[in-house]
């Protein structure tokens, strides 16, 4: 689905920015507006109009701060905090020197804050034990009764960042009666950037601490945890429920069997065999001639190469082979429900792979192009994301629960 840009990489954060605008996190009119000055595949004309409209919105904000107008603030810190991410996203060439790049996921994160802190439902952030230090989340709550409710806790994947989490499922969670605790793990956000923690393959090790600490909260029922993982967070998910089999559920947006196939779908077999053999100056040059011509390549063997912590984008390609469900799927015993996008560009086929591995009950269902939500992840198409999602939930983690039912009586009043 190409929308208003021919670069694959720009119509596809165009339309993740937009989709976002069902929770707060965008107006249409200011998207548009913000790319009708944008040439195709121009990096640079992207970060700067994208941070004016960020700053803009942003200052729209503090005045309503000022004038005690708290929803007008809330809404346009959400969406100020959503652009911020979207200015920094293409900035991957030289990420720990880059200060620009720096300020924006700061903005990101502040203003994020800003406006949670005006939502009407509770909100805390929170330092998550990990390792002899501690990862950041974001705790979102239904209400402040302290009873005890379903909650989901959230993964994200490869380059989303703590403060998406609310659209990417906080803000639907919360209106149906689900907590959602999100945090950044190795490799995300925070605890990237700030901590240097790159990630790793074995996210039981990173994800059964961040259960332990869900349930020492009495918001959370210990019964009805459900583990969320978006884009690569469906592989790491759904890796770490073979080893902890406390969550009541699992849901895999999109499913993920083996993330190498990403990278090595896209290079060719006489180059793969250099990398697998460790000839990585004579395939890092071939590599590198790949990411001058194509940006999707650049953007994403460079975000790589940082977020594992890689020597060499070649050492990158090797390490996502550890990236695999492979002889451990078996063990999930989880009911889980896997996603699968139609038009997924980046790893089409997957979810059926999941799905036919499982052993656990699991329902696989495919969103179409064909209704606007094709999209790997399925971005722009957040509602009906979020109907397949939480009708799911709600009949297999609460189903004694009526309290996102409609009756049958009720519909014929």
């Amino acid at each position: 689905m190409k929308f208003l840009f021919r670069n694959k990489s720009f119509s596809f954060e165009l339309l993740r920015a937009a989709g976002y605008a069902n929770y707060a996190g965008a107006d249409l009119g200011e998207v548009l507006a913000t790319v009708r000055s944008i040439p195709n595949g121009n990096e640079g004309a992207w970060l700067r109009s994208w941070s004016a409209t960020a700053d803009r919105v942003a200052g729209i904000a503090d005045a309503s701060v000022r004038r005690g107008h708290a929803v007008s603030a809330r809404e346009a810190y959400l969406r100020a905090s959503n652009y911020y991410r979207v200015a920094e996203f293409f900035r991957r060439r030289d990420p720990e020197n880059d200060s620009t790049a720096s300020h924006l996921s700061r903005r990101s994160a502040e203003t994020f804050f800003a406006g949670a802190s005006l939502l009407e439902a509770p909100f805390e952030t929170v330092e998550i034990p990990y390792e002899g230090t501690t990862l950041p989340g974001h705790l979102f709550l239904v209400d402040g009764s302290g009873k005890p409710r379903p909650t989901v806790i959230y993964s994200s994947g490869f380059d989303s960042t703590l403060e998406e989490a609310y659209f990417v499922v906080g803000d639907a969670a919360l209106r149906r009666g689900y907590n959602v605790l999100a945090f950044d793990g190795p490799g995300q956000g925070a605890a990237l950037r700030s901590q240097g923690l790159v990630f790793r393959p074995d996210w039981e090790t990173v994800l059964t601490p961040v259960i332990d600490f869900a349930l020492t909260r009495p918001e959370v029922d210990p019964g009805s945890v459900t583990l969320f993982g978006y884009s690569l967070g469906g592989y790491l998910v759904a890796r770490a429920a073979a080893f902890d089999h406390r969550p009541a559920a699992l849901i895999l947006d999109d499913g993920v069997f083996d993330f190498h196939g990403a990278f090595a779908n896209a290079i060719p077999s006489f180059l793969r065999s250099w990398i697998y053999s460790g000839q990585d100056r004579r395939a890092d040059y071939l590599l590198k001639t790949m990411m001058a011509l194509d940006g999707s390549a650049r953007w994403g063997f460079n975000n790589g190469v940082w977020s594992f912590g890689s020597a060499s984008v070649s050492e990158f390609v090797r390490q996502t082979r550890e990236y695999t469900l492979d002889g451990v799927i078996g063990s999930i015993t989880t009911p889980a429900l896997v996603l699968d996008a139609d038009k997924d560009e980046f790893l089409l086929g997957q979810p059926q792979r999941v799905h036919a591995a499982l052993r656990s009950p699991s329902q696989l269902v495919t969103l179409s192009d064909s209704e606007g939500a094709g999209e790997h992840c399925h971005v722009g198409s957040m509602a009906r994301l979020h109907q397949v999602i939480f009708d799911w939930l709600d009949e297999t983690v609460k189903p004694r629960s009526t309290d996102n039912r409609i009756h049958a009586a009720n519909l014929s009043d």
